[in-house]
């Protein structure tokens, strides 16, 4: 039977890759950010007693019916190991463990600072194309962007508070998290600790020829280079384009780099 793992956690972290290099082999089916999450969220929605006919639905119904989703959306994957990713999994941890208890939940994680300067560096390079992390607004300034993507529904600070409700729950037993440091620098080491974790064998992984291609879906997003992966895995030295005062902001927010917060144990690679 095919099994379902996950990958959550912050944007401009190494999720894309961590899909590159998983799908290199033949038994695993990974890639970006897809629309199981959300169909499921809707899901939930419609099945919750704001509908008036929920009255005709039992919570083995829902299981079925949201299981249905997952399993019918890659139904032609023939993969036998398939890994969604989405930053609202995280958000979803009862969930996951209703519908798949052996299921585990992979959150790529980056030193908070470096996670603005990422997006920062992809709205200045492309500056001739409003983007959809901002609603296709253009203008503004270093600031206000910053403003908007930590905020509680922006693109940061969602997936940032899904993953202090990951880490600090109940269900942090079925979650990893993979510093995005690591895997540039070692992603042997990496790759080696997710096998484990989801229990599969590993083989040898290919680190200098990763092929992945999001050209057209970061075109029409109007920013291109959003789910880019280069050909070789390798850490790049450099500096910040922040001011410094917005690099500070986020400096002390890496609340996973303190042992004493990591009651649960959640292995952190």
């Amino acid at each position: 039977m095919r099994r379902f793992h996950f990958i959550s956690g912050l944007p401009r972290s190494g999720s894309t890759l961590l899909a590159a290099l998983l799908r290199q082999n033949p038994r695993f089916h990974a890639g970006m950010s897809g629309p199981v999450a959300g169909l499921l969220g809707s899901l939930l929605g419609e099945m919750s007693g704001r509908n008036e006919f929920s009255v005709f639905i039992d919570d083995a119904q829902r299981q079925r019916v949201l299981r249905g989703v997952i399993e019918n959306y890659y139904a032609d994957t023939p993969a036998e190991v398939v890994f969604d990713t989405s930053r609202a999994w995280c958000a979803r941890m009862a969930v996951l463990k209703t519908l798949y208890p052996e299921a585990k939940v992979v959150a790529c994680v980056r030193h908070m600072p470096w996670i603005i300067d990422s997006i920062e560096r992809l709205i200045r390079r492309n500056a001739l194309q409003p983007s959809s992390i901002f609603n296709y607004t253009p203008g503004g300034t270093v600031y206000s962007r910053a403003d908007g993507v930590a905020g509680g529904e922006g693109m940061v600070g969602y997936a940032y508070n899904a993953l202090k409700e990951a880490f600090f729950g109940e269900d942090s037993a079925n979650l990893m998290l993979l510093q995005y440091e690591t895997l540039s620098s070692d992603p042997g080491q990496a790759l080696a600790a997710v096998y484990e974790f989801i229990g599969e064998t590993p083989i040898r992984h290919d680190f200098t020829h990763i092929d992945y291609d999001a050209t057209a879906f970061d075109r029409k997003a109007g920013t291109p280079g959003l789910h880019t992966v280069r050909p070789e895995v390798g850490a790049i030295e450099r500096e910040t384009i922040l001011p410094p005062d917005v690099f500070r902001r986020f400096e002390n927010d890496a609340f996973w780099r303190d042992p004493a917060l990591n009651k649960r144990r959640v292995r952190i690679v």
